[in-house]
């Protein structure tokens, strides 16, 4: 049989790497003192052994079925050039190095160098252990250190994954593997189809827990989730991943921004921490705040932390701050479905022409209603509106009507002592681009208005009470006011009583609006002794079972019996 291809001189063979030059692959450069191995390489078989002077003064000619030995490392080859004095050989044809019973590396050529226990094998290269295979066209293995590193390109196969690229790095002790330049990552492995993409410059992974650590600029695309990072972890088997340092995750139209990010593949849930941003580019809104969460497979997204909604639909944004917000999306993928967002405690909001406080907040995206509770106040220009309850409906981007329940106050303010102010049970304001036509008070309506002639001057105070009260406006102007059955009282200004001058629940809360879209942040709460009173709701009273059978004993059809409350549900009988 005859010997492989002689590459180079006799001491570029004899057991170093000819493409090696001031700094190889493990960064170790030229010069600098490795450990060396002072036990020999023993040559255990070769059908044929031969010198030949003219071609090698000191290589030993090995042919068929040659077999080395070095430190437990058994190695396979057709023909060999065997250099005693040096310890090492360059093996030919069908090279195999066996190390324990887990690693093989098999390839064409190899050149060993006892003295360093390094393995260089060239051409159809595999590396094969346990459940990790390696294919590459140029391998060394570094037996000091159990590393084995590829430079001209190669690929990683697991159960589960494939990775290539241009450099990589194996270590069979630790299990982990280090790539650099034009890396992908996919999972599963071929020939399954492709359900995750990662492309990265540097990537670390274990082949144990088959996490992916990206170390540059990377992308990882699942379905219709995109991510990029500089910083993450991928698990290939759940396809979670963990991102740091300002990432992205990319869902279609829906965007989320964090300095850190967990994603869960199989739940689509997404999760982001610190200065995150959730934006949704199609209904043209976006979440921010220190914690952001959302499930994409129902709809759903949470916003705590210093969370602030922002609807950018129009020219212009609509800013609101509450403890946390909640989006919930129902009919998800139906004809029928709808959105709905809670904004939970301390509710603050803000836009140049509309801003409102509350407790809590509920916009159903069915009607466009939003519904205000717990001291809810709103503010138009000069003009404010407060009750234990508001509702307000949008009509594209501008408020359509606002409906007041319980302890309705809308106050207009002409000075700073001089206010229009209407209180009523309830109180409904219907609006045309967003300015008001006709406002509805029901029960319980007083009325402090001021007109004014027809040189702007104001006359004076009208005070009225009445069952209800009908008022139409032209450019926030009054021009009619109807009232079924009404007591009122025209004074003049320097006439008017002190104690008639503000209704009873008159309070101007100039110090609670939010000011800008930072204000949102500062919350004010009402003075003490301002706020609403809780409504009594008195419950109907009960029916007794003695009060009945009195009245019955009156006609002489039943007997006194001890008196029973009768329950809800129960029946009298005779």
């Amino acid at each position: 049989m005859a010997l492989g291809p002689l590459r180079g001189t006799t001491e570029e063979t004899a057991g170093s790497n000819p493409a090696a030059t001031s700094e190889d692959s493990l960064g170790q450069t030229a010069g600098e003192e490795r450990e060396q191995s002072d036990t020999r390489v023993n040559l255990l078989h070769a059908d044929q052994l031969y010198y030949n002077q003219r071609k090698h003064a000191t290589a030993q000619f090995l042919v068929g079925d040659v077999r080395f030995e070095h430190d437990g490392t058994l190695m396979f080859c057709d023909s060999a050039l065997f250099y005693q004095e040096t310890n090492s050989f360059d093996a030919y044809g069908n090279v195999r190095l066996l190390q324990g019973d887990t690693l093989t590396l098999t390839g064409d050529v190899m050149y060993y160098n006892g003295l360093e226990q390094m393995a260089r094998m060239r051409y159809n290269v595999v590396l094969t252990h346990r459940d990790v295979v390696i294919y590459t066209d140029s391998m060394d293995y570094d037996r000091l250190f159990s590393l084995g590193y590829y430079f001209e390109g190669g690929r990683l196969l697991t159960q589960n994954s494939q990775l290539t690229s241009d450099w990589g790095e194996y270590s069979p002790v630790t299990r982990e593997a280090v790539f650099n330049y034009n890396v992908e990552l996919v999972t599963p492995a071929p020939p399954e189809p492709t359900r995750t993409t990662v492309v990265s410059d540097t990537l670390h992974y274990n082949t144990v827990t088959s996490v992916a650590h990206v170390t540059g600029p990377s992308n990882i695309d699942n379905g219709a989730n995109h991510v990029y990072t500089e910083n993450g972890y991928y698990n290939t088997e759940t396809d979670d991943s963990y991102m740091l340092n300002r990432s992205i995750l990319q869902n279609g139209y829906k965007n989320l921004i964090g300095d850190s990010i967990c994603w869960s593949g199989e739940e689509q849930i997404g999760k982001a921490f610190g200065h995150a941003i959730y934006t949704d580019t199609l209904n043209r809104n976006k979440f921010v705040g220190n914690y952001i969460m959302y499930n994409d497979s129902i709809g759903y997204t949470e916003a705590a932390d210093s969370a602030v909604l922002m609807d950018y639909s129009e020219a212009d944004t609509f800013y609101a701050h509450a403890d946390s917000f909640f989006l919930v999306t129902h009919n998800i993928d139906t004809d029928s479905m709808f959105r709905m967002l809670h904004g939970y405690h301390h509710v603050r909001a803000y836009r140049t022409d509309i801003q409102a406080v509350c407790d809590s907040i509920v916009y159903d995206g069915r009607d466009s209603c939003t519904t205000m509770y717990k001291d809810p106040i709103m503010w138009q220009e000069g003009q404010q509106v407060l009750g234990e309850e508001i509702k307000a409906w949008r009509n594209d981007s501008t408020i359509d009507s606002i409906y007041v329940i319980n302890q309705a106050l809308s106050v207009e303010r002409l000075d700073s002592v001089h206010y229009n102010q209407i209180a009523s049970k309830e109180m409904h304001t219907y609006m045309e681009d967003g300015d008001p036509y006709l406002m509805v008070a029901d029960r319980n309506v007083f009325v402090n208005y001021y007109p004014f002639d027809d040189d702007s001057l104001m006359i004076g105070m009208n005070h009225t009470e009445s069952s209800e009260m009908r008022m139409w406006l032209v450019e926030r102007k009054v021009q009619k006011i109807w009232m079924p059955a009404a007591t009122g009282t025209m004074y003049p200004l320097f006439l008017i009583p002190p104690k008639t001058l503000y209704l009873e629940n008159f309070v101007w809360f100039d110090y609670v609006r939010p000011l800008n879209k930072d204000d949102i942040f500062n919350w004010r709460p009402k003075r003490a002794g301002t706020e609403l009173k809780e409504s009594v709701k008195h419950e109907p009273p009960k029916q007794k079972l003695e009060d009945v059978k009195n009245k019955k004993n009156k006609n002489g059809n039943v007997q006194d019996t001890p008196a029973e409350e009768v329950q809800p549900g129960e029946h009298l009988h005779e």
